[in-house]
């Protein structure tokens, strides 16, 4: 999941956007601290919002310095040892793996088994501190694959049990606090993303016949310009609902937050919506798939 839950970064005050970086610094400060240099390519976007919500519904450390920005940034050290921050760290690279092996299973490419060579021992170290995320991880990417088997063309569906499965990793992580508008917020966000994405790739999907629950319901499907101005009423309606959703958990969960509230506030009515927006535009310019991990990480960590 690589830029759909990202600020609108004009409207993002300076203190609000100093905020934002120490996250997504202290992510990949996490990353490469447990799992290597190359794991900082898996950095998201998504995963930094996630550790946000997690990190103030729990009430943790968020005392960690800014990180100064230089081509060195990657090889300082972690600002803090909260838990949340090195459980989200292999959360991501077990995602990663998954995504993986799902890009693996749609579309073989030298890519792929390259990302996924470099990752290993990354994936390896996860996958044995944390064996019951990495099953679970396993079994939504499934069930996922299962609906794409039955030829199921909900998008919507298909992204909230995508996301339910998910969900049960971030649940254990919160504890205590994990509370049903939590697992709310990370069902719809995935469901957002999903469907997102999915329109983001129609054109990419046709060409490389990968599945696509849009281009599964339209068998006569010729290009993604001509199915947009077909079909853009049903599928503004469709992405504005799923938006809705997200932010209708996400006002639920902000009454728990203690800390980044205005910077959530952003990214959840502000820059989903945009990317929602460009999405459907055709003009997003980050992609889902891991395959493309290494080559947006600059553009990624240039945009703060």
């Amino acid at each position: 999941m690589f830029g759909y839950t990202v600020p609108l970064y004009s409207r993002l005050s300076a203190r609000n956007l100093d905020a934002y970086q120490r996250y997504y610094c202290e992510t990949c400060h996490q990353l490469k601290a447990q799992f290597g240099l190359v794991s900082t390519a898996a950095v998201n976007y998504d995963m930094t919002f996630n550790t946000i919500i997690l990190n103030s519904v729990m009430g943790g450390d968020d005392s960690f310095p800014v990180t100064p920005k230089s081509i060195s940034c990657v090889f300082r050290k972690p600002g803090t040892t909260e838990p949340v921050f090195s459980k989200m760290a292999a959360y991501t690279i077990l995602l990663t793996k998954w995504e993986l092996y799902d890009d693996k299973c749609d579309k073989p490419s030298a890519k792929t088994r390259f990302i996924d060579l470099v990752l290993s021992k990354a994936i390896a170290k996860a996958e044995e501190e944390f064996p019951e995320y990495d099953r679970i991880v396993g079994e939504g990417f499934e069930k996922l694959r299962d609906l794409e088997s039955e030829g199921c063309t909900d998008a919507v569906h298909m992204g909230k049990t995508f996301g339910k499965a998910l969900t049960e990793p971030l649940s254990d992580i919160a504890g205590e606090y994990d509370f049903p508008a939590l697992r709310s917020l990370y069902t719809d966000l995935t469901a957002a993303v999903y469907v997102m994405d999915a329109i983001d790739d129609l054109e990419d999907d046709f060409m490389d016949n990968t599945y696509n629950p849009f281009i599964k319901a339209c068998p006569r499907f010729e290009n993604r310009d001509k199915y947009m101005i077909e079909n853009l009423y049903r599928i503004t309606g469709l992405v504005n609902g799923v938006v809705k959703d997200l932010q209708d958990s996400y006002r639920q969960v902000r009454e728990r937050m203690s800390m980044m509230q205005e910077v959530t506030d952003n990214i959840i009515f502000l820059g989903v919506p945009e990317s929602a927006k460009n999405a459907v535009a055709g003009r997003s310019a980050a992609k889902m798939s891991v395959k493309n991990a290494l080559e947006l990480r600059k553009e990624r960590t240039s945009t703060y």
